[in-house]
């Protein structure tokens, strides 16, 4: 019997540690992909900043609340603004950020092309 109960005991524990294992690299992966809005060039994962500190707190109630990552950040997104987020979504506020560097690159690949087929001549 007290065999029985110290493997019960010892199953909730070890179950229960990997769901917070699981849990802070999901709280981990969110903060790295959030602004500090206070640093601006650090994520929330590297700041120590108390804005920082509390966002870090905030994602990990929500994520004990049962949200999953897009609706934390749709919920972020709405508080602060889409600027919180590194990676924000494709849409009609971003097609210039998204499409930029597509621009560029082609630029300079056809500037590259012309200037070796004018050196050949």
């Amino acid at each position: 019997m007290k065999l029985l109960k110290f493997l019960t005991i010892f199953f909730f524990l070890f179950n229960f540690s990997f769901l917070n294992a699981q849990s802070e690299n999901e709280s981990n992966k969110i903060t790295k992909n959030l602004r500090c809005l206070i640093c601006q060039g650090q994520s929330i994962y590297d700041s120590d900043s108390e804005f920082a500190n509390s966002l870090k707190i905030l994602v990990k109630e929500k994520l004990e609340e049962g949200l999953n990552e897009k609706q934390i950040y749709d919920f972020l997104k709405d508080k602060y603004g889409e600027w919180i987020l590194y990676d924000p979504e494709f849409n009609k506020n971003t097609y210039f950020l998204w499409l930029l560097p597509i621009f560029i690159f082609l630029l300079g690949g056809a500037i590259i092309f012309k200037l070796f087929i004018f050196r050949k001549k």
